[in-house]
């Protein structure tokens, strides 16, 4: 069986000149980081571009060496894609088209309600990025706090589905509040919509 080395050792392997470290890497987390691409724009020639650009600012933040291990590869190249889909949509205003006519009213498009695209783009990033956290838990950890804020549950629920005591149940939920909390502290991420 082939031993997979991990992405942080193929990162210093192309860093020291092996361009065969960034082809894994880029195989290895192509599909992720397309479809991520395209549920954003719905588009594959936009997707194909933005993923190309990914990787052109990765190989020029690589190259010139500044690349910090705080966080961890994947994360890092999808906020570089999320940031790339950003600009696509500022530069690409995506202006409703209008069929002509008479009776066109200019208020029903100011008063398009629908969240804005680019707070949605911050949005599911936070979401992404809190699920990328939420990973780092101890297991424990990690299930109580999913049972108790993703699937709503009372401690008491949470308490008999994983066959610990109440008092076990809410301290496993304060470690992984602290847990997390050390970790966004530690790889300075800022979770905020604005």
């Amino acid at each position: 069986m082939e031993l997979q080395i991990d992405d942080s050792a193929l990162v210093q392997d192309y860093i020291s000149g092996d361009e065969r470290a960034l082809e894994t890497l880029i195989h290895r987390h192509n599909q992720r980081i397309t479809s991520f691409i395209y549920s954003k724009v719905m588009d594959r020639d936009a997707a194909e571009d933005i993923f190309q650009d990914t990787f052109i600012k990765v190989i020029k933040t690589l190259k010139k060496g500044n690349y910090s291990e705080e966080g961890k590869f994947l994360p890092w190249v999808m906020r570089i894609a999320h940031n790339l889909i950003i600009d696509y949509f500022r530069k690409n205003k995506r202006m409703p088209k209008f069929e002509g006519g008479e009776d066109f009213n200019i208020f029903s498009v100011i008063g398009d309600d629908r969240p804005n695209i680019e707070r949605q783009l911050i949005k599911d990033q936070i979401d992404s990025d809190l699920n990328l956290l939420i990973d780092e838990l101890p297991d424990d950890q990690r299930e109580v706090l999913i049972m108790r804020i993703y699937k709503d549950m009372s401690f008491k629920e949470i308490s008999e589905s994983t066959g610990v005591s109440i008092n076990t149940a809410l301290g496993r939920m304060r470690y992984a509040l602290i847990n997390l909390r050390k970790i966004i502290q530690k790889n300075n991420i800022v979770l905020t919509n604005y």
